[in-house]
């Protein structure tokens, strides 16, 4: 049987079970959306801009272990997914992202919102291709998804000219099986690291996102008691063992902890799993674990001594590697390091020094979030907001964290948000913003009104780029170039500090919040942050924006400066 080429992608979006689909219209996609008029089995997002669509895509891929789909037109509507691919590809979130394209015979003659999609996204997605014969067209949707879910999952793109749509062909399409293999983990390679770890007196695990993306927090918890080894985590690793748990540290890194950190320094051996170990957590990397015989276990084979050379290479998923030791693991004699590092917790708790005792700040706010939000997922934008979060946020089998590690997108946080709810309709989903990010997707609040989510989004407003006026305070003789969002054309052309004349801050997020019929809070009193929460929690179909009035120069501590080794924090 023929059917259009706009018909088979449906098809394939059946056979693959996408029973949501995230989705902006425009000229080159018409046929598309043509072909999914009426399909029950598809629900159609439309967010309100193509970079909040594939965030939510990214935020629903995230949270329910399903691939996320995208589906935009040609031109700008292919270029504003940009940033959105790059994102979730750098964490390894699987999305399949549909673009429409010029027609054939116009491709390379500057027509009409054309644009060369594939040249633009090939260095920043696993798979691109533009389907320029019919025919071709299965196979290459196919391969898309393939892509996206098998080894280190990322982003695929399929770009579709308009004839290619439109035009008859076969309509045999079958979705793959499982294709995610076991880990084939060489026997011997977990005797060596058994031999290893049977050795050792200061043993560390670091577990990375990759640990989260594979679904192995409980191997990972069960792996640490079976062994008693302390673990700390990456920010994208953050709640693979709970937060609670007593052989649980912190994060570590740029603002990790000074137990975390300390304990790396100082471990004998570093078993580091589904880590990039990127430039945010290794600091100076000629000092990095500098003691540790280091075991990296990654799925992606040139991950591994990339950054940080390795003594004992693993390719391999996480949750394969840390069943096949678990198997065999055994309890360590390491009471004295397990000690010192509890005595680190102690004398260095992680703790915002507010400058500002009076105000509300961000410890009181994500405190409060803890205490009354038992089942959810939070989700955070770029800069002190989310490093704020990921020290002091607890976490469990029945919360989850998404956040923008990688790319560090701003404008990330609230529309991740409204595709984690959608996703997942029978929890809490609370967005935790800046003043600045959240001015980058503010538009959503209207996607997360008409489809009735009642998403809570926390405004944490300080009333500057909090993490680059941080660091122009820091190191750059607070001079603050272009990081208040107070500022005014009449503002003297030098500032090194808020001041009793600084302008009052715009907009107004609660009258934002009313305007697109949703409710709109705003917190000035640290006595009264649990009642807002608690108002917001039970506030259905509508979305709670919540704006916070902080300190405005709270900073993020501990912080390592640019170039030191992981022990050099500055408290």
């Amino acid at each position: 049987m023929n059917i259009t080429g706009a018909e088979l992608v449906v098809k394939a979006l059946k056979e693959e079970k996408i029973d949501t689909l995230f989705a902006y219209p425009g000229g080159q996609a018409i046929d598309l959306f043509h072909a999914l008029y009426g399909e029950r089995g598809i629900r159609v997002i439309t967010p309100r801009h193509e970079q909040g669509l594939i965030h939510a895509a990214d935020g629903y891929a995230r949270t329910t272990g399903k691939t996320g789909v995208c589906l935009v037109t040609s031109g700008p509507g292919a270029t504003n997914l940009v940033t959105g691919i790059a994102t979730a590809n750098i964490d390894s979130v699987p999305l399949v992202c549909f673009t429409g394209q010029v027609p054939t015979g116009l491709i390379g003659k500057d027509s009409f919102q054309e644009v060369d999609t594939v040249s633009i996204v090939k260095t920043v997605c696993k798979y691109a291709v533009t389907v320029r014969d019919r025919k071709e067209l299965g196979s290459a949707i196919k391969k898309a998804f393939e892509a996206a879910k098998t080894g280190k999952p990322g982003v695929a793109v399929v770009d579709l000219p308009k004839d290619i749509q439109q035009e008859l062909g076969p309509d045999l399409y079958s979705a793959n099986g499982k294709l995610r293999p076991e880990a084939d983990i060489p026997p011997e390679q977990i005797r060596q690291v058994e031999d290893i770890l049977g050795t050792c007196r200061r043993p560390l695990f670091l577990a990375g996102g990759g640990v989260n993306i594979a679904h192995a927090g409980k191997e990972m918890t069960h792996l640490a008691e079976k062994t008693g080894i302390p673990v700390v985590t990456t920010i994208m690793g953050k709640g693979a063992v709970p937060t609670s748990h007593p052989l649980y540290i912190g994060n570590l890194g740029i603002h990790g902890s000074f137990a975390a950190n300390t304990a790396v320094s100082q471990c004998d051996v570093l078993f580091a799993i589904g880590t990039r170990f990127n430039d945010r957590i290794i600091g100076n990397a000629d000092e990095f674990a500098r003691q540790a015989v280091v075991i990296h276990a990654d799925i992606e084979p040139k991950m591994i001594s990339r950054n940080i050379g390795v003594d004992v290479p693993i390719t391999a998923d996480a949750k394969g590697v840390i069943s096949a030791l678990s198997e065999h693991a055994k309890i360590l004699d390491i009471e004295d390091w397990k000690n010192k590092i509890t005595l680190w917790k102690q004398q260095h708790p992680l703790v915002l020094r507010t400058k500002y005792p009076d105000k509300i700040n961000a410890w009181d706010v994500i405190g409060e979030i803890n205490t009354i939000f038992e089942r959810a997922v939070i989700t955070t934008d770029v800069g002190q907001n989310q490093m704020w979060t990921t020290q002091f946020l607890e976490l469990n089998d029945k919360k989850q964290l998404i956040t923008s590690g990688g790319l560090g997108t701003m404008g990330y946080g609230f529309p991740a948000a409204i595709g984690a709810k959608l996703g997942n309709p029978d929890k809490d989903v609370i967005s935790i913003c800046g003043d600045g990010g959240f001015q980058m997707n503010l538009q959503e609040i209207a996607t997360a009104a008409a489809y009735e989510l009642p998403v809570v989004v926390c405004i944490l407003n300080n009333g500057y780029l909090g993490n680059v006026r941080q660091w122009q305070e820091m190191f750059y003789d607070k001079h603050y170039a272009s990081t208040c969002t107070r500022y005014r054309q009449s503002c003297p052309l030098e500032c090194s500090g808020p001041s009793a004349d600084c302008p009052e801050f715009f907009p107004d997020f609660v009258r934002l919040a009313e305007s697109y019929g949703s409710k709109g809070i705003r917190v000035q009193r640290t006595e009264d942050i649990g009642d807002a929460l608690l108002e917001a929690k039970k506030t259905k179909k509508v979305p709670t924006v919540i704006e916070f009035i902080l300190g405005r120069e709270d900073n993020v501590l501990p912080i390592v400066p640019p170039g030191n080794p992981l022990n050099s924090m500055i408290e």
